[in-house]
């Protein structure tokens, strides 16, 4: 047997048409159009048209799915009835994962796997998961979530709802650039989970409550809130930027927000992040965290040769929006759902079971003796 491969590294685990990465050249392309090309030119509601049902919409067929999403934010009864109970304790994302799971009770679709029913499903989880973010953060402040407005789209309504101030046109704009930028990165940590639940044929809703799951861990969906915090501590500290970093990295801590497992060079979602975290300093006067991220950033780029990933930047991105840095992650999760839903869409459509094989390196030969013999 071939000796297995940690992390299955290289192996390629599955076939997809929905994105792909060139990690020598520092490239994402969604179903063929680059990064480049769709941050800040194309919406998230265009790039959840193009994930889930294979192409960039004309201008009807945007029509069509803006008031689709508009139409299925409804939780329905469960998931609002357990809010009370999974803000008493526990994460974000733990509270997230059990609401999550909670909306299969109410979905029409919930039994039902087929090809059209899934693509309801996967809209309406599009649609709700901005929703059940910020009624879990109304819920945990004792707060009303404000109502949405028909014409800020899903952006705009989730930094209207979650700060309770409504957005100017350029931060709902810069928020929108951010979900289309996070909504889709080949097989990843909580993609495959997915995949993987999917491919036994179990539903919708409880592939995408793996991928939470899997979202939760610091390894993967947890690094965005570790640079903010990173950020305030050397605020906090009164040290400058670049001796902080210099000392941490000395000590051989791990920088959080830099270096990927694909690119060998720099994140293309860090290059148009960079670019936002600047903008928000100048229009907001506020450059402390933008000017400290660039210092950290060629600290680490000259010593240890590391390019940002997407989380570094976004984490000052996310601050300057008046995002709670405990929400980080569950705002990638509102992102990543359109690549989640598309995934367990494909999966379903061509299936096989994911079942990979195991390199024992256990004992052998063991002689068994009864108990009292032990």
């Amino acid at each position: 047997m071939e000796k297995a491969s940690r992390g299955l590294a290289d192996v390629v685990a599955a076939s997809t048409a929905l994105s792909d990465i060139d990690g020598k050249a520092g490239r994402l392309f969604y179903r063929g159009y680059d990064i480049h090309d769709l941050a800040g030119r194309t919406s998230f509601e265009e790039t959840v048209h193009l994930l889930q049902r294979g192409t960039l919409p004309t201008r009807a067929q945007l029509v069509e799915i803006t008031e689709d999403l508009q139409g299925n934010r409804d939780l329905g009864q469960t998931a609002p009835a357990l809010l009370g109970y999974v803000t008493r304790s526990g994460t974000p994302m733990e509270a997230l994962r059990t609401l999550v799971s909670s909306l299969s009770v109410d979905d029409p679709d919930a039994a039902d796997s087929s090809p059209a029913a899934n693509e309801r499903k996967a809209l309406r989880l599009v649609a709700q998961m901005p929703v059940l973010v910020a009624h879990y953060h109304a819920a945990r402040r004792g707060a009303e979530v404000p109502h949405p407005e028909e014409e800020l789209g899903i952006a705009g309504n989730f930094l209207l709802q979650v700060t309770g101030t409504r957005p100017s046109s350029r931060a709902a704009e810069i928020f929108d650039e951010c979900l289309v930028l996070h909504a889709d990165h080949t097989m990843n940590a909580s993609t495959f989970a997915a995949r993987v639940c999917a491919a036994t044929l179990s539903d919708m809703h409880s592939a995408i409550t793996s991928a939470i799951g899997t979202l939760r861990g610091p390894l993967h969906g947890g690094a965005n809130e570790a640079v903010m915090r990173t950020l305030e501590s050397v605020e906090a500290s009164g040290v400058s930027p670049v001796d902080d970093v210099r000392a941490r990295l000395e000590r051989g801590e791990k920088i959080m927000g830099f270096g990927h497992r694909v690119y060998k060079t720099e994140d293309p979602r860090a290059t148009h992040l960079r670019r936002l975290s600047e903008e928000l300093a100048g229009e907001t006067g506020v450059r402390t965290y933008y000017e400290m991220s660039r210092s950290m950033e060629a600290v680490v780029l000259e010593t240890k040769g590391l390019y940002p990933n997407v989380d570094f930047f976004a984490a000052s991105v996310y601050h300057a929006l008046g995002i709670p840095t405990d929400l980080f992650t569950p705002v990638f999760s509102v992102s990543r759902m359109a690549g989640w839903t598309s995934h367990v869409i494909e999966q379903h459509l061509d299936n096989r079971l994911i079942r990979p094989d195991s390199e024992y390196i256990g004992l052998r030969d063991q002689e068994w003796h009864p108990i009292d013999e032990r």
